[in-house]
């Protein structure tokens, strides 16, 4: 929990009492939670929320415990995952509405649904629906080691586009290549922009996918094809500012969005679709979702202070102790 925004140092491990769920609700006994950067948006205040203290962590798996009235999907020891806009997925027990519960294939650990749900399932919106990636396809992806980067990598491999990938170190870089980045460009060591022209013999590519924000936002504009499309879908660098969309026409008539998972998953059909393909294409082999990090939940300020400092790879949970 956290009283006030702030740093990690805000994050505190309290007890507190078992909530009970209400109509249309259940209650998880919650195994592994995901970390992402939304939850240093929410902690930070970046991301302001309704009310304090809040809880922290937007995606976690585990067992149903109890189910309120008007529940009858679920029952005791299910094992399910969600997202919510909502945090709190980080402690031992969270009340979910039951709607927004999805069940976890027996072949599939909890661990890594924790780690791959709002990842994953953004990686399926961003390839299948903001633009629908096919074989040919060249595009670009900002931080491809990273835990969204790696599977978008995968992913759009597995589709057929020939994927160039950034990485802030060589460790890194091999690790993107080894997920099926065609290229690899060290942003802090060469010019994005000017390799992407280059591997693309000037053309540029069709999509770029940012979750960097402040610092890679010019460049990635430069890296796109006439009437490319620019997907900035995260801000690790910082918000984007004094924007002007006159650029988006000098770059060549180009497209911008700013897409949320939370709006492409609105329905239940929605959550189903999406899960369920994300399910199928990491038990089919397609994807793996690399669980590189490990905390208990009680050192989630640790985790915080690693993933800002960029020194994680793949995905990180926070372990149920």
């Amino acid at each position: 929990l956290f009283d006030t925004p702030g740093g990690p140092e805000v994050l505190q491990w309290r007890e507190v009492a078992t909530p009970e769920p209400g109509t249309d609700e259940v209650l998880v006994r919650v195994e592994a939670a995901g970390l992402n950067y939304i939850d240093t948006y929410h902690r930070s205040g970046y991301y302001p929320l309704a009310s304090l203290p809040s809880g922290v962590g937007v995606e976690a798996a585990g067992t149903v415990e109890t189910v309120g009235a008007g529940v009858t999907e679920w029952s005791q020891g299910d094992r399910v995952a969600y997202v919510l806009a909502t945090p709190g997925s980080c402690a031992e027990y969270q009340v979910v509405p039951a709607e927004r519960l999805v069940r976890v294939p027996s072949d599939i650990s909890l661990e890594q649904a924790a780690a791959m749900m709002l990842k994953g399932m953004t990686a399926r919106y961003l390839l299948r629906q903001t633009y629908p990636v096919s074989a040919g396809d060249t595009i670009l992806v900002h931080a491809a080691a990273g835990g969204v980067g790696s599977i978008l990598v995968q992913w759009a491999h597995h589709l057929g586009a020939t994927v160039i990938g950034t990485a802030g170190n060589e460790e890194k870089a091999a690790a993107a290549r080894q997920h099926g980045c065609d290229y690899t460009i060290l942003y802090r060591q060469e010019s994005v922009s000017q390799r992407v022209r280059e591997i693309t013999g000037g053309e540029g590519v069709v999509v770029v996918y940012d979750s960097v924000g402040r610092s890679t936002f010019t460049d990635s504009l430069q890296c796109l094809r006439p009437r490319g499309l620019m997907v900035t879908f995260g801000q690790s660098s910082g918000p984007i500012e004094g924007f002007d969309p006159v650029l988006l026409s000098r770059h060549g008539s180009l497209f911008l969005t700013r897409p949320t998972l939370f709006h492409y998953i609105q329905s239940r059909d929605e959550l189903i679709e999406n899960s369920q393909e994300l399910f199928s294409v990491v038990r089919d082999g397609a994807v793996t979702v690399p669980v590189n990090q490990r905390f208990p939940m009680s050192d989630t300020a640790g985790a915080h202070r690693v993933l800002e400092a960029r020194q994680t790879t793949g995905s990180t949970i926070l372990i149920r102790e």
